[in-house]
């Protein structure tokens, strides 16, 4: 599964997401994009979008995109509470549809 890391998430996540295929938004060029442009590219060239944007289901009609967006809830983005959060992403991610949106911790 090719996924992409949004710039609210630690990069270091990506070495715990077993043998998926992982970047980053910052690494491929589209820091700064506001979520609508960002999540309609990422349909485009990826599977599934992980972000810390709890507001993103509100913001974006992500439904309707060939995209799976896991939110993380945590209390922080801290690189050691994130990738404590790696085992749960991974099963998400298992089942994972287009146009779902789930939620992992909190």
């Amino acid at each position: 599964m090719r996924v992409l890391l949004d710039e609210s998430v630690p990069r270091q996540l990506a070495d715990h997401l077993g043998d998926h295929d992982v970047t980053t938004v910052p690494k491929i060029g589209w820091a700064g994009f506001r979520n609508g442009e960002l999540m309609a590219k990422a349909a485009a060239q990826f599977d599934a979008f992980i972000t810390a944007d709890k507001g993103i289901e509100f913001q974006q009609k992500y439904s309707a995109l060939n995209l799976g967006i896991v939110v993380l809830v945590a209390p922080n983005n801290r690189v050691e509470t994130i990738v404590g959060m790696a085992a749960a992403v991974l099963k998400s991610l298992a089942n994972l549809q287009p146009g779902e949106l789930v939620r992992v911790g909190g």
